[in-house]
């Protein structure tokens, strides 16, 4: 296991109240930026997902590598921890970067963008678990949910690539965008340092075959497996 190369630029305490943590998400909200702000090529791509345990407090984080070109797997990293934050809708971040961290600290390959299991604009307060990872790292980050948090949208067009916005009050906060063909479209909204036209490219380069993109699959399948261990 190498030494990680992937530094946190922006700490912020964990053990906050539920005002406090919605708080610093306004206060960090404002340092998201919307736009596409690579400072080098994307070779890196990593995806990360949490698990949670039904009997207990424990609860399993993973961080995927791959090949922005390949989709090749280069790296993982699993990190078992305990909850330490309430379950608050709006909050899980809170609850999930903890761990996350945990498991960056492992990876020894820096990746230039991070597609999270999650939103990241698409949000109450416009602050996801994307916005989150991003800000903290400054790392051009993407939100995609498989399901909607919150905003209003018509249903796309059934080929792939087709996308419809999603909207909350004259705000485009996403998008919704259909992977495959017939299958349920996804939610994508920007992170960190990425447009939203380009985070729905990335996310279709990321699903030659399968609805979720190939970041969240395989990470999705790593914790599951550690889970059942």
């Amino acid at each position: 296991m190498g030494e990680s190369k992937l530094k946190i630029l922006r700490e912020h305490r964990w053990d906050l109240t539920e005002a406090e943590a919605i708080q610093l998400q306004r206060e960090l909200a404002e340092k998201v930026i919307r736009q596409d702000a690579f400072p080098e090529p994307i070779r890196y791509i990593a995806g990360v997902d949490v698990a949670y345990s039904e009997q207990n407090d424990r609860l399993i984080a993973a961080v995927v590598i791959l090949e922005a070109d390949t989709l090749k797997l280069v790296e993982s990293a699993v990190v078992e921890d305990t909850v330490h934050f309430p379950y608050v809708p709006g909050l899980f971040s809170f609850r999930e970067l903890p761990p996350i961290i945990k498991a960056f600290e492992r990876i020894a390959t820096p990746p230039q963008l991070v597609v999270c299991d999650g939103q990241g604009l698409a949000h109450p307060r416009r602050f996801g678990l994307a916005c989150h990872l991003g800000v903290l790292y400054d790392l051009p980050a993407i939100g995609c949910g498989k399901t909607r948090l919150c905003g209003d949208y018509t249903e796309p067009e059934l080929h792939r690539g087709a996308f419809s916005p999603l909207t909350d009050g004259r705000e485009v906060i996403g998008h919704v965008l259909r992977t495959q063909r017939n299958i349920k479209p996804i939610f994508v909204s920007v992170g960190h340092r990425i447009s939203l036209s380009t985070a729905c490219e990335w996310i279709l380069n990321l699903t030659p075959k399968y609805r979720l993109p190939e970041t969240t699959r395989l990470a999705d399948q790593l914790v599951k497996k550690t889970m059942a261990e």
